[in-house]
């Protein structure tokens, strides 16, 4: 690594919260939450990560207050006593350790397979009823069903700012619930939330207007969002930059304070014809500030750790370039903070070379 990486050591400021530094700990499904409630192993794994330098932790997926949200029995939940106080638990921590912390509220869908997570009696609800095109797996859902997964992130959102939270991140991304509503191939409704493009933002649009109630104007809205899905990585909700400012434009208006996008690869450039990747154009687009992620400081996309294969360590220097010319504002690291609770302070300090490379190994415990 040729370039100081200096500049993502400097602080950031949004609305009443100023965090240290540009680096996020991106949310990463860990399943060590048996009952949906998170213990204190969980509370140990997110200090560490404080204390190694992060500048904001968005937690791994929790369910909102929905009984079909999730899809594993070890995803904790964000609503009920138990789930709460352990929440309260994970705040503590990462107080201590001089830390900022949000929840990332994550509602899975028709990614939930028949007898599949808690409640497994229960149907998975999505837009139409498509677990991905032509695939039925279920029934459209009602109005009374949308309005009360609706009012589940709602609750759950005012948990986080009544038990201390900095904000709160809405999962928006990778074929779950809200992505459903977006996707065409998973949203065939012809009513308001389904017809077009900007129909299909109508739910997504209105989980984060119900949110921003419940929060107030001045605590921090995230929204992560991707153009592809599991269930297809060639898909592209906006296939030009003129097709995302549309897409965008509601969403921004609902009260977004940070777009969080998600791509496999960072450096990848999002369009033909700019270098810009998805951070770049929805941060050029809207103005809002971004959060970039994808194989941060890794050789390989998160597909190869499916395939229970390693990544090596890559340079950051694209990464702090892309930075400094002000495509993004903030950096989401992955995996790479798995293996490497301190990889904030060791890239700081100029270690990057010392830190050790990600293994599949890492994701049978809590590091």
């Amino acid at each position: 690594m040729s370039r100081s990486p200096a500049r993502l050591f400097t602080p950031f400021k949004l609305k009443g919260l100023t965090l240290p530094n540009r680096i996020v700990m991106a949310p990463m499904t860990r399943s060590k939450s048996p009952g949906q409630v998170p213990g204190e192993d969980v509370a140990a794994y997110y200090r560490r990560r404080a204390e190694g330098g992060v500048g904001l932790i968005i937690t791994e997926g929790t369910a909102p207050d929905h009984p079909v949200a999730l899809n594993d029995d070890g995803v904790p939940n964000f609503h009920g006593e138990e789930a709460l106080a352990g929440w309260s638990r994970v705040l503590k921590e990462v107080k201590a350790a001089g830390g900022h912390i949000m929840p990332q509220l994550w509602h899975t869908g028709l990614m939930r397979k028949a007898g599949q997570g808690p409640n497994a009696h229960l149907p998975g609800k999505g837009p139409s009823g498509l677990a991905r095109p032509d695939k039925k797996v279920g029934e459209p859902m009602t109005q009374s069903e949308i309005d009360e997964v609706i009012a589940g992130y709602a609750t759950s959102a005012g948990h986080a700012k009544r038990l201390g939270f900095d904000g709160v991140e809405i999962h928006g991304a990778h074929g779950y619930i809200i992505d459903q509503f977006f996707w065409e191939g998973t949203n065939v409704r012809d009513d308001a939330f389904g017809g077009d493009m900007i129909k299909r933002t109508r739910f997504a649009v209105d989980v984060i207007r119900a949110v921003r109630r419940a929060v107030g104007p001045e605590f921090p809205v995230l929204l992560r969002w991707s153009q592809w899905k599991q269930q297809d990585f060639t898909v592209k909700l906006a296939p030009t930059p003129q097709a995302l400012e549309r897409f965008l434009a509601p969403l921004v208006d609902a009260g977004v304070d940070v777009f969080h996008c998600s791509t496999r690869r960072f450096w990848e450039p999002e369009f033909d014809g700019s270098d810009l990747n998805l951070a770049g154009w929805t941060k050029k687009l809207t103005g809002l500030p971004t959060i970039t992620v994808g194989s941060v400081g890794l050789s390989d996309d998160f597909i190869a750790t499916f395939a229970g294969q390693g990544s090596g360590l890559a340079s950051l220097d694209h990464l702090i370039e892309m930075f400094e010319r002000g495509d993004f504002d903030l950096v989401a690291v992955g995996r790479a903070l798995i293996v490497n609770p301190n990889w904030a302070n060791m890239v700081k300090a100029g270690k990057h070379e010392e830190l050790t490379p990600y293994h599949p190994e890492a994701l049978a415990k809590l590091h």
